[in-house]
């Protein structure tokens, strides 16, 4: 049972991000602004701090197919930028101090990677045309306030799993 733990919880928060966007009001972050709920790279990449990066990037990997196989018509984007950013986050964490609050900044640092690379990612292909500044103020924002709101809810708890999750692949 505990073996399958961690993959229900991840898949969970995939879920409670599409629920939550269907919960939420339009107009909560102000008329015409986008906050994306980031649950899924948030747990993930809490898990390559305080649990295991390897395990951090390979549910990086899996988690990122199956959210480009969902949400995005294009196979490739989160496939490739989910690993990515867990993979940058392990080499930060190294030279960094692994307390609650870096960590937390940290993960809030990947969360405006990923958004910045999607959104470049998505201008590159045309399939948006909002330029740069607009995506600052519309989207990256209202996304990094919500996500830093989950972030401080879910920090201790998300440290407190994880740190017991690689004490039990060492047993």
């Amino acid at each position: 049972m505990r073996r399958f733990l961690l993959p229900l919880i991840l898949l969970g928060l995939f879920i409670a991000e599409s629920i939550f966007v269907q919960l939420t009001p339009p107009g909560l972050f102000g008329s015409g602004k986008i906050a994306v709920p980031r649950f899924l790279i948030v747990s993930l990449l809490f898990l390559t701090i305080y649990g295991s990066k390897k395990h951090g990037v390979i549910y990086g990997l899996l988690f990122g197919l199956l959210f480009d196989i969902v949400y995005v018509e294009i196979i490739g984007i989160y496939l490739f930028l989910f690993p990515l950013i867990a993979y940058i986050t392990t080499k930060l964490m190294k030279i960094l101090q692994t307390n609650v609050a870096m960590a937390s900044i940290i993960v809030i640092v990947g969360v405006a990677l990923l958004e910045a690379g999607a959104y470049q990612l998505n201008f590159l292909i045309h399939r948006t045309d909002m330029d740069f500044a607009s995506f600052l103020s519309v989207r990256l924002a209202p996304t990094l306030i919500l996500n830093l709101i989950f972030i401080i809810l879910a920090a201790f708890p998300f440290k407190r799993l994880f740190e017991k999750y690689a004490l039990s692949l060492n047993d």
